[in-house]
């Protein structure tokens, strides 16, 4: 696949990876169009930025194919006027996505390389209500609590309980749960002191590493 036409290959990526397979939302189809992956993407991987696979990015992490991150959109149920916190920044691009959709997005990330570039790039694109933050994941973001969507691109055994905390009532909070092996997207919406719970399809993510688990600096 080349790169010389974006634009050509964001609409096919549209309508043969996401429309094809159930991505019905017109908020989310319309905001896929408008990003531009190609820039998220390492420079080596940018002629296979709309191909329907994850890429690697820098720090070992990856970018989730077109596809997922629709579909973790989708299930966002995102109208615009909604407060999304992010957890695992990567690229920014789904940061970017979310970014079109939602009032405001804090999305945190435990690389800084990683938020630094994606700071770069979504300045670049004038998406200026994404705040980007440096920290462990796992403890989500205090500050800004309670959020109306909590969406998580990395897999654990269960949810975290500070996103669970700081889920609003009625909150949705989507995320990858499972070992590696059976990894399964979920979807939870908060109800009272409880979760229900949608499953979705079977994923494989980077798993979510708490601060204290995470491998020392070389």
């Amino acid at each position: 696949m080349t790169a010389s036409n974006p634009a050509a290959q964001r609409q096919a990526m549209v309508q043969n990876q996401l429309q094809r397979r159930g991505i019905h939302d017109p908020r989310v189809l319309d905001a896929m169009l408008r990003v531009p992956r190609e820039q998220f993407v390492l420079p080596e991987y940018r002629h296979e930025a709309y191909s329907d696979q994850a890429l690697p990015i820098a720090c070992g992490q990856t970018i989730s194919q077109p596809y997922i991150v629709a579909l973790m959109t989708q299930a966002l149920q995102l109208s615009g006027s909604e407060k999304v916190l992010e957890i695992g920044t990567g690229s920014g691009y789904q940061a970017a996505v979310l970014a079109l959709l939602a009032q405001k997005v804090v999305s945190i990330e435990r690389h800084e390389p990683l938020s630094r570039r994606a700071a770069e790039v979504l300045r670049q694109l004038g998406l200026h209500n994404v705040q980007l933050v440096v920290g462990d994941g796992t403890k989500g973001y205090p500050p800004e609590a309670p959020y109306d969507r909590i969406l998580v691109t990395a897999a654990a055994a269960e949810v975290p309980p500070a996103l669970i905390e700081q889920l609003a009532p009625q909150g949705l909070l989507v995320m990858p749960v499972g070992p590696p092996e059976h990894q399964v997207l979920r979807v939870y919406r908060k109800r009272g002191d409880h979760l229900e719970v949608e499953q979705l399809c079977p994923v494989r993510f980077v798993p979510l590493v708490p601060e204290e688990d995470a491998p020392e600096p070389e």
